[in-house]
């Protein structure tokens, strides 16, 4: 482990691929390697120089999380590529094109004794120097066996450092330590090399917790599923080699281990590792199911959908990976300021060593010692770990969430968003239209009810199809209809026992003679709600109405009103007529409604809301809301569970269809704004508080590593934090 310090722009021949166009060379191909000491920016820095001059590679992808370099590269074989990482010290491990990053994440323990015994030595030398008990020598020796059984690893990755010209936290280290022993200072030497050593372990055990955030996903999906053998056995089987379409099935308290569909049994399952979703929900014939979720009720048979490679959990793992190497504002202002940081900081502590002496008189171990001290300093570790420590903890809580960001951009853009458009129909609403209303207006020989849904039951148009579901659900047994005939732009006709009926819109109760005054005002309330009323008409009156709406989701009104909260404009763009558009948004609390949109009138709207500088999120959950949600600063993709373009193409996914995770996506943003500041407020005020105490001669070695190394560990818990906050602020 390494701490994060100096981290380079990538050679113009390795920048990573974006997009979906292949900028690599006709015949490059991807090779993967697990590097284990590939960890943060220091060795991706070191990587990047080394293998940007190896001819035959035209780029670098990295997965830090993982510690996965992927290499594109024309080479015969991956000797020269393998040789290259193992000049910097690193071991690469090839990995198979199938097998995942994810799944050797784990660092290798490493043994303990070695530092225990360095610490006991380091500190046998301070008590040897402060009691003169021991002669020079003997001091000298107890610290030399610190600093070898706890820095060798520094001085190697140090010296590999100077090698590629990277003056990173090993070579400064190195440098500091070589010096304190030049001028005699034995034991502060093997103290501030055991203490450097200590911090790092510290800060890996740390790191690994940020990592194991996301890689824990991986634990919820169970290794072994019961699959239908052919002879009509059940067998288990890794998930691995599930084919898609084989029948699974899952017992109550199992974790299913595949996506697939439902196909026998009803049950209740928990889907928050996918979801975030706090209740369990009911699963029946022809719904869908999602791998790490918890069946909890009956037993469930289930047709497989998609490879265990391929699950929404396992794209959800990639995706985050994928958003976790994207490097954030914060995170490239940083790494530019650390570029600029490190080597004038470093030219002022050689200024130190020399101009006092040679200019002012100054005693040359003095101030050789003063410029060691600020060599430690020098080095902005928490200053550029805090970044990528956040921005990993705020994914990593967002996923949790069923908050899929696909970027530490998005997730930093948050904070600022300033006014959200929102589509109606699958995103406000449920986009499936029920009915509502029913009034009979006079009765015949049969119920008007029985015989409207008799005849909508025959009729292919959704208006139609909630009258006959809203039928089923109440039991009503239909009537066999003859000559049913569809009536374009009307509705339906039919026959019953002889007698004609027909149920259609106002227009066709026009058309038949039968509209009236009365009827006229019992039809303009509900019209002006919204709803799409339906009336069934017999030859010489109107017999019922009935009105159909795709009502509110239960959560959209809350969210809206959340949003307000947070100081967030709303406002509704649909394809639906004024009057609908007006009563949702009336429903939901919305600031703004716009109706009667197609999808290049939606485009126009967002420009428009962005005309005066604003941050500007859509919300959407279809095809034509496409071009709305590309033009949005944060494109948000409603329901995104087992879609793959929506997790592939939105800024940020919600894997359920609750509208209020855009509120707790925006609080998170916020947090992590916060927290970004903080952090750099800290590690900067640090470094010039110690600036200056060390140019005035109070501040010693080990003090600076406790300054340096203690901001470090603080600046990682601080973005740690961010795992903590499960609830909503």
């Amino acid at each position: 482990m390494s701490h994060c310090c100096d981290h380079q722009h990538p050679n113009p021949a390795t920048a990573a691929p974006n997009g979906d166009s292949n900028p690599h060379p006709a015949g490059a191909r991807l090779s993967r390697f697990r590097i284990e000491q590939m960890d943060c920016p220091t060795e991706q820095g070191l990587i990047e120089t080394r293998l940007g001059k190896l001819a035959g590679v035209s780029g670098l992808e990295f997965n830090l999380l993982s510690r996965v370099l992927g290499v594109w590269h024309a080479l015969p074989d991956e000797q020269a590529i393998i040789a290259a990482i193992n000049e910097l010290g690193f071991s690469a491990q090839p990995l198979a094109a199938e097998q995942p990053p994810a799944s050797a994440a784990t660092s290798a323990s490493k043994p303990w004794w070695p530092l225990a015994l360095a610490g006991v030595a380091a500190l046998a030398a301070e008590l040897l120097h402060f009691s003169a008990l021991a002669p020079e020598w003997a001091v000298a020796g107890v610290a030399l066996l610190a600093i070898l059984l706890s820095g060798l690893s520094t001085y190697k990755k140090g010296w590999v450092a100077l090698k590629n010209r990277n003056l990173n936290i090993n070579a400064l280290m190195s440098i500091a330590v070589t010096g304190a022993v030049l001028i005699g200072q034995w034991p502060e030497a093997a103290m501030v090399m055991v203490l450097f050593a200590l911090a790092e372990l510290i800060e890996a055990k740390s790191l690994d917790r940020a990592r194991q955030a996301i890689h824990g996903l991986l634990a919820l999906t169970p290794e072994q599923a019961t699959v239908l053998q052919v002879d009509g056995s059940w067998q288990s089987v890794p998930t691995s080699q599930v084919a898609i379409g084989a029948q699974v099935r899952v017992r109550p308290g199992e974790r299913i281990g595949l996506d697939g569909v439902v196909s026998a049994g009803q049950s209740t399952v928990n889907q928050a590792p996918i979801t975030g979703e706090s209740l369990p929900v009911d699963k029946a014939a022809g719904d869908p199911l999602f791998a790490g979720t918890i069946n909890q009720g009956g037993e469930l048979h289930y047709q497989v959908s998609a490879a265990a490679d391929n699950s929404t959990l396992a794209r959800i793992i990639h995706a985050v990976e994928q958003a976790q190497g994207t490097r954030a504002p914060t995170q490239r202002f940083v790494d530019q300021f650390s570029r600029i940081y490190t080597p004038t900081v470093f030219a002022l502590a050689v200024a130190v060593a020399l101009l006092p002496p040679l200019l002012l008189g100054g005693a040359w171990l003095e101030w050789a010692y003063r410029a060691l001290v600020l060599l430690v300093i020098a080095c902005p570790c928490a200053l550029v770990i805090s970044t990528p420590v956040t921005i990993v903890s705020g994914l990593a809580a967002a996923a949790r969430r069923g908050i899929l960001i696909k970027g530490g951009v998005y997730l930093e853009l948050g904070h600022q968003l300033r006014a959200l458009a929102l589509d109606k129909t699958g995103t406000l609403t449920h986009g499936r239209p029920v009915q509502t209303d029913y009034l009979a207006l006079h009765s015949d020989a049969c119920d008007p009810a029985q015989l409207a849904a008799s005849l909508a039951q025959r009729s292919d148009h959704p208006v139609s199809q909630a009258i006959a579901r809203h039928a089923e659900q109440q039991g009503v047994t239909l009537l066999a209809v003859d000559n049913f005939t569809a009536l374009p732009g009307r509705g339906v006709s039919g026959l019953f026992d002889g007698q004609l009926y027909q149920l259609g819109n106002h227009r066709l109760v026009e058309e038949l003679g039968l509209c009236s005054p009365a009827l006229e005002a019992m039809l303009e309330p509900l019209e002006r709600q919204g709803k799409s009323v339906v009336l069934l008409c017999a030859p010489s009156q109107v017999l019922a109405l009935f009105a159909v709406a795709d009502t509110l989701k239960a959560s959209s009104q809350a969210a809206i009103a959340e949003l307000h909260k947070l100081g967030i404009k709303t406002c509704m763009l649909t394809g639906d007529n004024a009057h609908t558009a007006a009563a949702i948004a009336l429903q939901a609390g919305i600031d703004e409604a716009h109706g009667n949109l197609l999808p290049e009138h939606k485009l126009a709207t967002i420009h428009t809301l962005q005309g005066n500088g604003q941050i500007v999120g859509m919300v959407g959950d279809g095809i034509n809301d496409a071009p709305a949600l590309a033009q949005a600063n944060i494109g948000f993709a409603m329901g995104a569970a087992g879609s793959d373009s929506a997790i592939e193409t939105a800024d940020v996914a919600l894997m359920d269809d609750d509208l209020r995770k855009i509120p707790a996506f925006i609080r998170l943003s916020r947090r992590t704004a916060a927290i970004l500041k903080q952090n750099i407020a800290l590690a900067l005020g640090v470094k010039a508080l110690f600036l200056l105490i060390t140019l005035a001669g109070h501040a010693s070695l080990w003090m600076a590593v406790f300054a340096d190394m203690g901001v470090s560990l603080l600046v990682v818990a601080n973005g740690l934090r961010l795992l903590r906050q499960e609830q909503q602020a």
